[in-house]
């Protein structure tokens, strides 16, 4: 009966520790990935995603995949800054595997609070973003006025 107390609680806690782990790499990826951006360092920025990255913006034509928004973003990377965002929250969930999480963060960005979701994938070189999508944040209060705007 020890053993087998001994085993689960070993097999628990384990289990708790490599998600601590994998959270905090996670959170240091999407980290760095921002900080990239703010000091336009392109093969940062573009390396911290997977070869078939999705990344889709806050206009609804910026649908992109990693290799059509380097492209895009190739004046944007020459200047000193490509866009600066700063974290404000972030939750991360990780799948029960391991190796796949997804995530939810508010921006302070240029254009207000934005916020961020995306998914992250565990490869051979470390974990990747695979998926991301940035959307502007409308306080409710300011709806009315936004929509106007639109028209």
């Amino acid at each position: 009966m020890k053993y087998y107390f001994l085993t689960f609680w070993m097999a628990i806690t384990g289990s708790c520790i490599f998600a601590q782990e994998s959270e905090q790499r996670i959170h240091k990826l999407l980290d760095n990935w921002h900080q990239a951006a703010a000091v336009a360092d392109e093969e940062a920025f573009f390396g911290a995603m997977a070869w078939d990255a999705h990344y889709l913006g806050t206009d609804e034509t910026e649908d992109w995949s990693r290799d059509e928004m380097k492209v895009w973003a190739k004046k944007i990377f020459q200047r000193d800054s490509a866009w600066d965002f700063k974290k404000k929250a972030r939750n991360i969930y990780l799948y029960e595997d391991g190796k796949l999480a997804w995530f939810d963060e508010t921006l302070n960005t240029w254009m207000g609070v934005c916020r961020g979701s995306g998914v992250v994938v565990l490869t051979s070189e470390g974990w990747k973003i695979k998926h991301y999508v940035l959307s502007v944040a409308v306080p409710n209060d300011t709806i009315d006025a936004y929509l106007k705007l639109l028209k």
